[in-house]
């Protein structure tokens, strides 16, 4: 089909094809079709245009097209695509490595490895975790998303739809709860049955790794205690266990700090990195204790894309938008824009139920529920469905899918920030409900 057919094709033509062409296992949150987009503001193929809450799933935090990404992307494009690092190696995979060696919260020196997608991070840590400890067990928490590979959806902490069609987890996966107060779990909880779990199932001479996010994504914007995290480094420490930081959603100033384990007062000892890392374009990695990374024999680790010279490129110039723009404190300041307007609507009635403000940074999610305060799932997808038709982008998630989570670029103008609070303000009215 022509460049020309395919820009004046609807929305609703394109549904329909994709219906007949695409797999039904692949979902779109919206029915809209992207044609164009710039910093924090998306037109679809029809020409309307929709402020941009969601960033790809916490991908553009640089924004969409940033001009020193697009440039550096084109300089590397004018070079060569692709020789696979594991053929023909290239400088902008090693000065990335030194760059995030030198700014990545781990203790003593560290080392890099690059993929493409955050499932694949998440799978070599554990397989970089397995062989440095040579043990196979790993635990994860309820609630938390890893990936949909066989092995980081057996990691992932939600069944439907990630696990319930594709058989059972592989071996030596276990789950501890997560803590979230306002669903009946504390730290304590949570660390009981840690215990628990050691005393039935596995001994904690069999675990190779506990992987965490610093604040869970999917599961509905809930950060990780300081308390459970100081109790989670003791465990390791004790037992030679290794603590893995999925970063794939946290990383790169979306929580106010380069990396979302910067919030807490320990350090784990691999870091996985993707999203955000290369602004737009597939990029992944492990950064982690050098030690750790380099126990894996060669050839034992990489993929044919992994490292992308482009990816690469994009990546370099987004670390420097990071630091020239201060992307990091301009993070903090979204944030408390969110936070100040997002409030003032709990306890409204005029609005639609909400609460459980929290998040740091711009990392910001709010529960939508009842009148009688039980998880509302159907009704966060209905704002969001609402919001989309005024003009804002929105995503959910949580347990119940409650949870209305903003991810907006950071370098979104206030103005435009404004407008979409606006767009969600009404989009929670009841007389719209």
């Amino acid at each position: 089909m022509s460049a020309s057919a395919i820009a004046s094709a609807s929305n609703a033509d394109l549904l329909e094809r994709r219906r007949a062409a695409v797999s039904a296992g692949v979902a779109s949150s919206t029915a809209v079709y992207a044609e164009r987009a710039e910093n924090s503001e998306v037109w679809d193929v029809e020409g309307r245009r929709y402020i941009d809450f969601a960033g790809g799933i916490a991908v553009l935090n640089v924004g969409h097209r940033h001009p020193r990404v697009m440039e550096a992307v084109q300089r590397q494009l004018e070079r060569f695509t692709h020789t696979a690092f594991q053929v023909l190696a290239y400088e902008p995979y090693v000065a990335l490595a030194e760059r995030l060696n030198a700014i990545a919260p781990i203790e003593g020196s560290a080392k890099t490895i690059f993929f493409t997608s955050g499932a694949e991070a998440v799978e070599n840590a554990v397989k970089i975790a397995r062989a440095a400890t040579g043990r196979p067990g790993v635990i994860a928490f309820t609630g938390g998303f890893h990936g949909r590979t066989v092995l980081t959806s057996g990691l992932t902490g939600k069944v439907a739809p990630y696990k319930r069609m594709f058989g059972g987890a592989p071996a030596n996966i276990f789950h501890a709860p997560f803590p979230i107060e306002a669903h009946g779990v504390s730290v304590a909880d949570s660390l009981r049955c840690l215990d628990f779990l050691f005393a039935a199932d596995l001994h904690p001479s069999s675990v190779a790794a506990i992987i965490i996010e610093p604040v869970q994504g999917e599961g509905g914007f809930h950060p990780a205690p300081d308390a459970l995290m100081s109790a989670l480094r003791a465990i390791c420490d004790t037992h030679g266990i290794l603590l893995i930081a999925d970063e794939v959603q946290t990383g790169f100033g979306r929580t106010g700090r380069m990396f979302g384990c910067e919030h807490w007062i320990v350090r784990p000892d691999l870091i996985t990195v993707a999203k955000s890392l290369a602004g737009g374009f597939p990029l992944s990695g492990v950064i982690g204790r050098a030690t750790l990374l380099d126990m894996v024999e060669p050839g034992g680790l990489g993929g044919t894309y992994g490292g992308s010279p482009v990816a690469c490129a994009a990546a370099l110039a987004v670390l420097d938008v990071m630091e020239d723009e201060g992307l990091c404190a301009r993070a903090n300041a979204i944030g408390a824009r969110l936070r100040e307007r997002i409030a003032a609507f709990a306890g409204r009635n005029d609005l639609v139920p909400t609460r459980g403000l929290r998040g740091p940074g711009a990392m910001i999610g709010f529960d939508v529920v009842t009148a009688d305060g039980r998880p509302d799932g159907v009704g966060a997808k209905a704002v969001a469905a609402r919001a989309l038709e005024r003009g804002l982008i929105l995503l959910t998630c949580g347990v119940h899918g409650e949870t209305v989570r903003i991810l907006s670029p950071l370098t979104i103008p206030f103005d435009q920030l404004d407008e979409g609070l606006d767009i969600l303000e009404d989009s929670l009215r009841l007389d719209v409900a």
